[in-house]
């Protein structure tokens, strides 16, 4: 089982200049810290990438998210495929499996009723319990401001690492980076990617099981 997440830019055609949201993707991409075999920017304004480490993807669309939003003006939709992978390919936008096929389809339907995180798994009712969350905690993520996001992304690259250090980074104050991550609704979103991994945890032992 792995998970694979489509995603593409918002509006991107009403940037001139693609470097916008390139650039701070292709860092996104790069810094999860998955090997560049297994993810790729396409069309110009989409990509996709697969995690075999399936409780860290609710993490990773979350950073991916942080880093598009650091730029003022953009924004980016997701869905996260979780399921088999029957083919490789020498790209990933070659493979295939259950994972890939959720994942692009679920981006289309993303498109339709204009909300930008979703999850499909062969689960319904954990389809549907994730999602509510998704819906609730992108109240916060889908507003975050670019200074916000860049708080968000920093602690996210520095896991554990206290706000001081945080403040020296950013050159801001300590109580700017608490104010800013309180805003962002950090804590309650890392009680939420906490809660993923629990979930999707016990999606895995359920398919050990029925083999």
């Amino acid at each position: 089982m792995v998970s694979v997440i489509t995603g593409d830019i918002i509006k991107s055609k009403k940037f001139k200049n693609p470097e916008i949201w390139l650039t701070p993707l292709r860092e996104a991409l790069t810094n999860s810290e998955i090997d560049k075999k297994y993810w790729e920017i396409f069309r110009g304004d989409s990509f996709q990438i697969e995690i075999k480490d399936n409780k860290n993807a609710f993490y990773i669309a979350t950073y991916i998210k942080a880093c598009i939003k650091t730029v003022k003006g953009l924004d980016i939709r997701m869905a996260i495929g979780v399921g088999n992978k029957n083919f490789e390919g020498t790209i990933i936008t070659e493979s295939n499996g259950d994972a890939f096929q959720f994942s692009g389809d679920t981006l289309a339907i993303l498109k339709k009723e204009k909300t930008n995180l979703k999850i499909k798994s062969r689960d319904l009712l954990l389809n549907k319990e994730l999602n509510l969350y998704f819906k609730l905690a992108l109240i916060s993520m889908d507003h975050w401001t670019s200074n916000s996001a860049e708080a968000v992304k920093v602690a996210l690259e520095n896991d554990g690492v206290l706000q001081s250090e945080m403040a020296k980074a950013l050159g801001i104050s300590q109580d700017a980076v608490s104010k800013r991550l309180k805003r962002a609704y950090f804590n309650e979103i890392m009680d939420l990617d906490k809660m993923y991994r629990q979930k999707i945890t016990l999606l895995e032992l359920n398919l050990l099981e029925e083999k």
